[in-house]
């Protein structure tokens, strides 16, 4: 999976609920759903009044200011820097082939479902992950599941993914406290991939922090690589 590939298909499977055009700015109202849906993005040229307008219409939406910077973009990242816009959250996608990644499971380790059952959702209640992001999953156009984890007969995590043609991206992935680092996401891993198979998805991608060592080495350990990778600036209120 490209990192334009790995962009495209998280803006598919986690979409804002409002996106316009303003120049060469994406502005997108994330209504809750988290920085994903909330950041803009700069394509090509851009003057320093565009910044402008997309700072006002983000506020008219009520939300803060919020970019995301792509690696290349060094000069806006210095600008946005100036104008006092905090680096917040670096983030790293990876992606694998699902034939990489779609081992067998033990029987009843995790299962897909839709729509969410009511422990996927208190699940996700616990970690933090509410209406606003069950409403970006709602909004999803593609083919989508959540993925339900058990180990020692108790539900263990939890997942959402969506397949936007061949590429399929899990989102939300969480693990309850005492059942991490004892499998529970490898299986959830494994179970999109297999769910992500069958949709004809011939990759499954997810975006982490980089500060997120633990996760980060179960996916390079899945054999995951690192495909693409930006930061946010926002605009402290």
């Amino acid at each position: 999976m490209t990192p334009e590939a790995l962009l495209q298909a998280m803006e598919a499977t986690w979409p804002p609920a409002h996106r316009q055009m303003l120049g060469p700015v994406v502005l997108r109202q994330g209504r809750g759903g988290g920085k994903r849906v909330s950041a803009a993005s700069v394509l090509g040229s851009w003057t320093p009044a565009d910044l402008d307008l997309a700072e006002a219409a983000a506020r008219q939406m009520g939300q803060s200011p919020l970019f995301q910077v792509l690696p290349a973009q060094a000069t806006l990242d210095k600008a946005l820097a100036a104008r006092g816009y905090a680096l917040i959250d670096p983030v790293l996608g990876y992606a694998a082939p699902v034939e990489t990644l779609a081992r067998p499971i033990p029987p009843l380790a995790a299962f897909a479902h839709w729509p969410p059952m009511q422990i996927a959702r208190d699940i996700w209640a616990e970690a933090g992950i509410g209406d606003g992001r069950l409403a970006v999953m709602e909004r999803v156009q593609h083919p989508k599941a959540v993925i339900l984890a058990r180990a020692a007969d108790r539900p263990a995590g939890v997942a959402f993914v969506a397949a936007a043609g061949p590429h399929a991206m899990l989102h939300a992935l969480n693990i309850r406290p005492d059942f991490r680092r004892k499998g529970a996401a490898a299986h959830l891993v494994r179970a999109a991939a297999l769910w992500a198979g069958e949709q004809g998805a011939s990759h499954l991608g997810l975006v982490v922090t980089r500060a997120n060592a633990p996760a980060r080495a179960l996916y390079e350990k899945l054999c995951m690589d690192p495909v693409a990778g930006y930061h946010y600036r926002e605009l402290p209120r």
